[in-house]
């Protein structure tokens, strides 16, 4: 038989290896878990799991850390909310000298002292390191409220200052609208005056020896003031019966570029124009056939000039009633028929009755007759003048599209010299030219550049 063997003893090793971990499970501190099994937790975690741990002065140092940090920005708040406060003062202070307020001053300059006062006080304490007066989140919520009141302070008086300068440059528009309509008023009754006596000093000096081209060139300047002080009045008349300007404008002118819109006045001058000197080169106006007045050249000349020095200071209203049949009068009776068209007369005052008076051999006293018999009078006055020269006085127009001369023209506007190109013509004439002799007076056009030929 086999002899039995003996199961082989365990290792020493394995044996001192389990008595090592039974040991180990009585000594530990950790309890048991509820499943009967023991939470081992490896060294090096427990060694890291120790460093992390902070010791008690460092968390009270933390602490101080976090509460001065909190006291200083508490402080700068502060500071920042003192600064916009004495920057609120300040601005009261400036609104109370424009307008000048002595009470309103010294209140004001009182809140400025006091808070550049707060001012230094909160510098002698952070230099003295006492700005920890109390709990650092009042403080904050005390320095924004205080700011936001300042700012909103320095707001309504630069509302207030604006509010006040809006009113001061309120009243100067006032005070100048009212200055310009003063001046306005004046001019029309010096104008007034001044059309009613037709006083002009200057036409005193025209002598019958010495009559000349400076003084015709003196003339035609004064009776040009009246026909565009007429065009004015007519110009207003049509805007106010609300007529299209651009319309009026286009059958007086067609196919012209006004390089400006006010320069539309001109057509309506141009038409005046026209109209008020058709005929200038005949003694009577070609508004009387019969020339037996003038026997001779002299004759004519003396007539002419008796005259001028007639009408060149008569009230003309006065003037017509008193000679209603004179060649004047039937001068301006033939030119208000031929230049007012019965349609625009009824569109300005809603009737004919103007026309029916002129047609009978009357004169209306309305503002608009008045203005147009200035007009008539003192081109009647140039037209007498130039009939008492010694030598022939002709008119004369520039026909559309002709080219500009500097001899015989003169453009009636800057602004057309400013196109590049330097060639002009002319879009119509303004005031017509004159020549006394061999003596030219330009006459005024209107210009427009000439387009170059298109190239192929």
């Amino acid at each position: 038989m086999e002899s039995v063997r003996p199961a082989p003893a365990p290792s020493k090793s394995r044996l001192a290896k389990t008595f090592q971990r039974v040991i180990h499970r009585k000594n530990s501190s950790k309890p048991f878990s509820s499943n009967g099994f023991c939470l081992l937790i490896p060294q090096e975690k427990l060694r890291c799991c120790e460093s992390q741990h902070f010791d008690k002065e460092e968390i009270e140092e933390c602490k101080e850390h976090t509460k001065n940090r909190a006291v200083m920005e508490a402080f700068v708040a502060k500071l920042f909310a003192t600064i916009s406060s004495v920057k609120a003062a300040y601005a009261e202070l400036q609104l109370a000298q424009f307008p000048y307020d002595s009470e309103a001053i010294q209140v004001a300059d009182q809140a400025v002292v006091d808070e550049l006062k707060a001012l230094s006080e909160l510098k002698h304490s952070y230099i003295k390191k006492q700005i920890d007066s109390s709990p650092p989140h009042v403080t904050l919520m005390l320095a924004e409220i205080q700011e936001q009141q300042s700012v909103m302070k320095t707001y309504e008086i630069t509302m207030k200052k604006m509010q006040g300068e809006i009113e001061s440059k309120g009243y100067n528009i006032s005070s100048l609208q009212k200055e310009l309509q003063e001046t306005i008023h004046n001019n029309r009754s010096l104008e007034r005056k001044l059309n009613a006596s037709g006083s002009f000093s200057i036409l005193d000096n025209v002598k019958f020896s010495d009559v000349n081209p400076k003084d015709f060139i003196m003339v035609l300047h004064y009776a040009m003031r009246s026909i565009r002080n007429f065009v004015k009045f007519l110009i207003r008349e049509m805007e106010s019966a609300n007529w299209d300007i651009d319309a009026a404008t286009k059958s007086i002118q067609n196919g012209v570029t006004f390089h400006k819109s006010n320069h539309r006045a001109f057509a309506f001058e141009s038409f005046v124009c026209r109209e008020i000197f058709s005929g200038f080169n005949e003694p009577t106006f070609s508004v009387q056939n019969d020339d037996s007045l003038f026997a001779g050249v002299i004759q004519r000349r003396n007539f002419f000039f008796d005259q001028f020095k007639k009408l060149k200071s008569v009230n003309v209203t006065p003037f017509l009633k008193q000679n209603p049949s004179s060649l004047f009068g039937k001068f301006l009776k033939a030119k208000y028929l031929h230049l007012v068209h019965p349609k625009m007369e009824f569109s300005f005052s809603g009737n004919l009755n103007q026309r029916k008076l002129v047609n009978s051999g009357e004169f209306p006293e309305t503002e608009f007759f008045k203005v147009f018999s200035e007009m008539g009078r003192r081109v009647w006055l140039l037209h007498c003048l130039a009939f008492s020269f010694d030598q022939q006085v002709s008119i004369f127009q520039v026909r559309k599209n002709s080219r500009f001369s500097e001899v015989y023209m003169e453009s009636i506007t800057d602004e057309i010299f400013s196109f590049a190109g330097g060639e002009f013509k002319v879009a119509f004439t303004v005031v017509p030219g004159f020549k006394i002799g061999q003596t030219v007076v330009q006459s005024q056009v209107y210009l427009s550049p000439v387009t170059p030929p298109s190239k192929h």
